[in-house]
């Protein structure tokens, strides 16, 4: 990477810059295009996913432990357990796979 570093650091406050800014000034009405207002709604969750799954894949270093704590997370997440509740058991799934398996 050859250059003025300041010109990188420029450009990419001016690109934040637009991208936060373009929304608010040409969407100055309330959106009434059901497709759109749904792509809006869920596009939170779907980058949040998207920068969590990988990180829950490759955390444990084994992709059998990381397995048991999805499934396990799936299945208390459709059953409506609290968050942390999800959280504790998925870790402590993980955690006895990990012993099961001789990992730990």
């Amino acid at each position: 990477m050859s250059g003025n570093i300041w010109i990188y650091i420029a450009v990419m406050a001016v690109v934040t810059y637009l991208i936060r800014m373009l929304p608010l000034t040409l969407l100055r009405r309330e959106i009434k295009n059901k497709t759109l207002r749904s792509f809006l709604y869920y596009v939170p969750y779907v980058t949040l996913t998207v920068m969590t799954f990988p990180a829950i894949l490759t955390a444990t270093g084994d992709i059998r432990t990381a397995a048991a704590g999805i499934i396990c997370a799936i299945i208390l997440a459709w059953k409506k357990q609290s968050l942390p509740v999800v959280a504790f058991v998925s870790c402590a799934v993980v955690f006895v796979t990990g012993l099961v398996l001789g990992l730990i």
